[in-house]
């Protein structure tokens, strides 16, 4: 096949980088592993990427490039047809913008589950038993220290997730183990094979009535700040709060206050809202647990990722079409 046709491999590829030679059989392989967002979209205003067809990026590949917004959404050559991005959440690219130019995006769901649901188990358990408290007296050389106190166990707790995709199914699955009851609510109720014993439930009856709430929805204009003050206001005292999906999803001063209400009685968060910045309160409260946003981060994970971006780039360059797009773009 002759390589007349180009794919660009934005940032930097660890896992799969003989995977990623492999690719030359189908394309000329190009890359963009650092630089400027200035220097790039001079790149493609000069015309140096006109036969590229395909584009792997990821998020963190947005320190190179800036977001994939519509300014260079609208700057990529008119040979683009795919971006297969790494990374279960997409918010950094301009779907609409894609869409209009006739631009398929592929992502990675799939892969990323089993690690962030595993997260979001720690957090739930190290919120429910404010565990925070516990490691940071002990090294304080405090043991227990004074402000030690009991937990609650996850047994005949009800969870609440809200977004009941790959990940949170995953979470149902682990939290099962732990004697947890499940409700969720998505935009419709899953096939009765995927819910299980799932109990489906409104937006407003899942905030009323679970004890804890895992957050593992996609970040779009329609979810971001989904959990504010109103939505805190409507939880049940004490309520626990995960987040491994989006920063943005929750309006952390809204957090911050139902915290130090008592309204929210721990949180467990891998994700913030202006990330890697963190709501100074949050960080001093003792009743949260923080993690670095290191969901999918271990290295079967990200391997896993690295090569369902170049399945979804092969399928789609041999005509195949995407093997994971995402869902605005699913075809009815």
């Amino acid at each position: 096949m002759p390589n007349d046709r180009s794919a660009l491999l934005i940032g930097g590829i660890t896992h799969a980088r003989k995977e990623w030679e492999q690719c030359s059989a189908l394309l000329k392989l190009r890359e963009y592993p650092s630089g400027s967002r200035e220097e790039f979209l001079c790149k493609l205003k000069d015309g140096d990427y006109n036969d590229v067809v395909a584009v792997y990026r990821s998020n963190d590949s947005t320190s190179v490039t800036g977001p994939f917004d519509k300014e260079l959404v609208q700057a990529l050559p008119s040979s683009l047809r795919y971006i297969c991005h790494n990374g279960a959440g997409y918010d950094n690219i301009d779907v609409p913008a894609c869409s209009e130019r006739g631009i398929e995006i592929s992502s990675t769901p799939i892969a990323v589950n089993d690690a962030t649901a595993d997260i979001a188990m720690f957090l739930m358990l190290g919120a429910l038993r404010r565990m925070h408290i516990s490691l940071s007296n002990l090294r304080k050389g405090e043991w227990r220290g004074r402000n030690f106190a009991l937990g609650h166990d996850p047994k005949d707790k009800v969870l609440g997730i809200l977004g009941m995709g790959g990940i949170g199914q995953a979470v149902a699955h682990r939290a099962r183990a732990f004697g947890m009851k499940i409700q969720y609510h998505n935009r419709k109720p899953l096939p009765a094979d995927q819910a299980g014993d799932a109990k489906y439930v409104s937006f407003d009856d899942l905030l009323r009535t679970s004890d804890v709430i895992s957050l593992n929805l996609a970040l779009n204009p329609s979810t971001r700040h989904i959990i504010s003050k109103a939505q805190f206001d409507m939880m049940k005292d004490g309520v626990v709060v995960v987040n491994t999906a989006r920063g943005p999803i929750i309006d952390e001063a809204a957090l911050v206050d139902a915290l130090e209400l008592g309204k929210v009685y721990s949180a467990g968060l891998d994700v913030f809202e202006e990330e890697p910045k963190i709501h100074a309160k949050l960080v001093e409260n003792e009743n949260v647990v923080l993690l670095p946003h290191v969901g999918t981060a271990t290295w079967e994970t990200q391997r896993d990722m690295e090569l369902l971006v170049l399945d979804n780039l092969k399928s789609a360059v041999q005509g195949k079409g995407l093997i994971t797009p995402i869902a605005e773009q699913k075809k009815k």
